[in-house]
Formats: structure tokens, C-alpha cells, sequence
């Protein structure tokens, strides 16, 4: 299949289309956001709703927040959120994540688990039935963690992580073990894959972040290879894959070639968040894409040879000088490396 799209017939058919560049990390699709992502020459989105505002204008649904209290979201928000979305002629590919909170039960077997699983498996359903196909989940109760900021290229601003400036303070005021974050995991995975097969959504995990044996008293299930191969060959299904950020795949200092043929040939690779960091566990710091850990050009084309075709997103991208909070700047960076890689990427194959 050609790695090139045309924006001039924007398809739908999530699975004819090629290995391409989109944006994501962002809750509130605005016309005005919308309108520069399009200028950028992206045409595939995900929102993260994680930290969802119920006062955003533009959300379907503004009086109560999905999957916190008695919100979650229905068959007609999500429609409307899709159609926001394809007005600008742009495809909604997944919504990531849920509050923290809401998965603090699911993660830790609390005592509303089935209560706020419940909610998932409708929300699941319910995206099914209004044609948005991925859903991008973590587990993560302990958060992502960060123990400062340093400087790179220029001046711009990252975030960075060093494990000898954490406390020993537990997230849940208490330790837990592994093999419990695995029980409550299986059973997690026992109740949701159904739904997803059921209503052909894909779920998509990502790692840990960062990825330490354990935080706050709580282990770090997804911090290193074998365990996601673990993950994937717990309760198989062709509905369940990876989100792959590559910034933690980087901080593990896992191989990251033999990952993505591992898990490329397995056809478990559903979209990829695409930045680097500098170092590995336990001290790190983030960084412009094209001065991190890995060969990135490396990277984009051995996803290509495994067959990969869904999105990259840029993820954490540098705060650069006027930059906005959403980094406009530091995003628009990289999404023209990306684009440059990939276009790159076609000459080649057709010359071979």
C-alpha cells in the first residue's frame, strides 16, 4: 500500500488508509484548533479526555464530565464530538485515556470497580456504535511522574525525571504487590476485550511513564518488554495492541527495533506517539525528536517494513520560545519532521 493519502478524498475506512502523521493530546476540538491542525497538513486526530473540562465550549456534552460521577459518555456525544471533528475534514481516530480517579478502582480493585467498568464497557459500546475505532487506556494508578524540568537546543524547556529526587511517600497509603496488579489487570481485560471485539473497537495500551519497578508504593506493571508480552498473550484478541510511545519505550532502554518487529508481526502496533528523551530509567529528560536515544528515520521505516498504518503522533514536544500551553510550536516541529521522514520514506520505497 502507498505510505501517501489524499486529503482531497478524506476516507473514513480506517483500515485502507496508509501509515500518516496525526495530532492528538488535546481535550477541546475548537474550529480555530481544528483549522490549525489542518493547516499543518494533518488529517487524523485523537482527544485525550482525561483532564475534560465540563465549561469547554466546544464539547458535546458540558454539563457533566464522562466516566466522573454519573457521566459517561453517550452514543449522541460522541456523534456529535466525530462530527465536530470531520467538519473540518479531519478524522477522529481514538479518544485516550480516563480521569485517574475513575481508573483508581478499576487498577486497585476498589470498592466501585464493577460500578466504573460498567461505565467503560457502555462508553466502549457506545464509541462503537458512533464509528470512532480506538480506544487508548493506560495503567497507570500512580500517574506519570516528573521530578523537574532541563533545558535543550536553544533554551527550549522539557520535562525530565530523576529517581534520586523522589520521596518514598505512597500514592495509596499503602504497598501493593505485583502479583495483585496482574490479578486486577487479567480481570480488567476479562470484561472489557468483549465489548471491544463485540463492537470492533481496538483498545490500545501504553507503558508506563516512566518506567520504574514501582511508584508510590504501586507497581509498574508496563516498564519493560516482557511484560507487554505478557499483556498482549493474557487474554489474546485481535482488538488488543499498543499504543507505542516511543519516548517510554526509549526510557526503558529496551531494543527498540526488536519491539517493533515483535509486535509488528504480530499486527499488535495501533498507533504510535513519536518522541525521545535523552537517558534511560532511573534519570531521563525529554527532547527535541530528532536529538534523542534512537535513529528516528531507523524507527519510521522499520514501522513501514512491519506493515504498520495507523497514526504517529507527536508527544511531548519542547516548550519553544512564545510557545502556547498546548505547544503550537513545538508540535508544528515535529509534525513537519514527520512529515519530512515520511515523505523520505516514499521516495525510497519506490525506488527500490
Amino acid at each position: 500500500m502507498s505510505l501517501e493519502t489524499s486529503s482531497d478524498a478524506l476516507s473514513n475506512e480506517f483500515d485502507d488508509l496508509p501509515m500518516r502523521v496525526g495530532l492528538g493530546q488535546f481535550m477541546d476540538p475548537s474550529e480555530k484548533r481544528l483549522r490549525y491542525i489542518k493547516q499543518l497538513g494533518v488529517d487524523d486526530v485523537l482527544l485525550n479526555m482525561y483532564q475534560y473540562d465540563p465549561d469547554y465550549e466546544h464539547m458535546p456534552d458540558n454539563e457533566r464530565m464522562p466516566l466522573e460521577g454519573d457521566g459517561e459518555w453517550s452514543v449522541e456525544n460522541l456523534i456529535a464530538l466525530r462530527e465536530r471533528v470531520e467538519a473540518a475534514e479531519i478524522r477522529l481516530n481514538a479518544i485516550e485515556n480516563v480521569p485517574i480517579s475513575f481508573y483508581e478502582d478499576v487498577m486497585l480493585n476498589g470498592p466501585k470497580r464493577d460500578e466504573q467498568l460498567g461505565k467503560l464497557k457502555r462508553t466502549i459500546r457506545n464509541m462503537g456504535e458512533a464509528g470512532i475505532p480506538s480506544f487508548g487506556y493506560h495503567w497507570a494508578p500512580a500517574g506519570v511522574w516528573r521530578t523537574g524540568s532541563e533545558t535543550v537546543r536553544g533554551g527550549a524547556t522539557v520535562s525530565a525525571f530523576d529517581a534520586d529526587e523522589l520521596d518514598d511517600r505512597y500514592t495509596h497509603d499503602r504497598e501493593y504487590t505485583e502479583e495483585v496488579l496482574w490479578e486486577n489487570y487479567e480481570y480488567f481485560l476479562e470484561e472489557v476485550i468483549p465489548v471491544a471485539e463485540e463492537v470492533e473497537i481496538d483498545l490500545c495500551l501504553h507503558p508506563n511513564d516512566p518506567p520504574m519497578e514501582r511508584l508510590g508504593g504501586v507497581p509498574q506493571l508496563f516498564r519493560n518488554f516482557e511484560n507487554f508480552k505478557r499483556a498482549m498473550d493474557l487474554v489474546p484478541s485481535d482488538n488488543h495492541g499498543l499504543d507505542l510511545c516511543l519516548g517510554c519505550w526509549s526510557q526503558m532502554g529496551e531494543d527498540l527495533e526488536e519491539v517493533i518487529r515483535y509486535f509488528g508481526e504480530r499486527d499488535e502496533l495501533f498507533y504510535v506517539h513519536f518522541r525521545d528523551v535523552e537517558g534511560t530509567v532511573p534519570k531521563f529528560n525529554e527532547t527535541f525528536v530528532d536529538e534523542g536515544n534512537y535513529d528516528e528515520y531507523r524507527l519510521l521505516a522499520l514501522l513501514d517494513q512491519v506493515g504498520f498504518d495507523g497514526i504517529m503522533i507527536p508527544d511531548h514536544t519542547p516548550h519553544l520560545e512564545d510557545d502556547t500551553d498546548w505547544e503550537h510550536r513545538g508540535r508544528a516541529f515535529t509534525v513537519g519532521y514527520l512529515r519530512g521522514m515520511l515523505r523520505g520514506r516514499i521516495s525510497e520505497t519506490r525506488d527500490e
